[in-house]
């Protein structure tokens, strides 16, 4: 007899097969998440330091809007990093 999580599993892998990648595809990702990567990192020191200036200013609203904005920039590169990641899923 078979589990509640065996048959479920069943069920999802009719509805949505796994995707098989090749060598290539997943160096690919595993490239693009490193430079992603990066490239987040780098946005966020560039951001940590303007924050960092903007305290000490005593300026009180200008580091609440910096940290918005880095919010915006990281959910832009990541969703980037998703658009570039299903090209190389597609590309068989």
């Amino acid at each position: 007899m078979k589990s509640s999580y065996e048959l479920a599993m069943e069920r999802l892998n009719k509805s949505s097969p796994a995707v098989q990648l090749s060598a290539r595809q997943k160096k690919q990702l595993a490239e693009l998440d490193s430079k992603y990567a990066a490239k987040i990192a780098e946005r966020e020191i560039s951001f940590k330091d303007d924050i960092n200036k903007a305290l000490a200013g005593g300026d009180a609203e200008k580091p609440e809007q910096l940290r918005q904005q880095l919010v915006i920039e990281r959910k832009k590169l990541q969703a980037a990093l998703e658009e570039q990641k299903e090209k190389v899923r597609q590309d068989k």
